[in-house]
C-alpha cells in the first residue's frame, strides 16, 4: 500500500509539473545549430565571444543554454562554462547553484519538460553576488555575460 501511495503521489508531482508546463518555449536565444564548444581543460569551455544583449544570462527568457548532454550530468556543462568566466576585472568566480526555475516544454528530455537553473557568482571586491540563468537542456551561442570577462 504505500508503494502505491509513493507512485501516486510522483504522478501527481509529474502532472503537475507538465501542466505548469507551457507548450510554447518563451525562450527567445535557443539555436539548436549553434556550435558546440570547445573545452580547454576537461572542466572548461572556451568561450571568446561577449554578448551585446543586458539580458543574456540575467533574464529567464535570455538564458545562458549550455546545451543539453545527458540527464545522469545535468549539470556538466554548466560548470564548464562557469569555469570559462571571470569577474569585470578578471576576478576568480566562485559560484554555487541556488535554486531552479521557470518550467518550459523541451523535446531534450523524457518528461517534454526541462527546468532552468540560477547560479550565484561572487568575486573578490564584488558586495552583491550576481545570479545567472543557465538551460541545460537546449543550446545557444554561449556568450560572456554583460559585466564579466573572460577567465586568462
Amino acid at each position: 500500500m504505500i508503494r502505491f501511495r509513493f507512485f501516486g503521489g510522483l504522478a501527481l508531482f509529474f502532472l503537475a509539473l507538465v501542466s505548469c508546463v507551457s507548450t510554447k518555449s518563451t525562450l527567445k536565444n535557443v539555436d539548436p545549430y549553434a556550435p558546440i564548444p570547445k573545452l580547454i581543460k576537461p572542466n572548461q569551455f572556451i568561450v571568446t565571444d561577449y554578448s551585446k544583449d543586458p539580458k543574456y544570462g540575467f533574464d529567464p527568457d535570455y538564458p545562458v543554454n549550455v546545451f543539453y548532454q545527458s540527464t545522469k550530468n545535468d549539470t556538466i556543462n554548466a560548470v564548464r562554462y562557469l569555469n570559462a568566466l571571470a569577474g569585470p576585472k578578471g576576478e576568480k568566480l566562485t559560484f554555487k547553484k541556488v535554486n531552479t526555475c521557470c518550467p518550459f516544454p523541451t523535446k531534450n528530455t523524457g518528461m517534454g519538460a526541462g527546468m532552468l537553473d540560477i547560479y550565484e557568482l561572487q568575486w573578490a571586491g564584488n558586495s552583491k553576488p550576481i545570479q545567472l540563468y543557465v538551460n541545460s537542456y537546449e543550446r545557444g551561442f554561449l556568450l560572456i555575460p554583460i559585466g564579466l570577462t573572460v577567465k586568462k
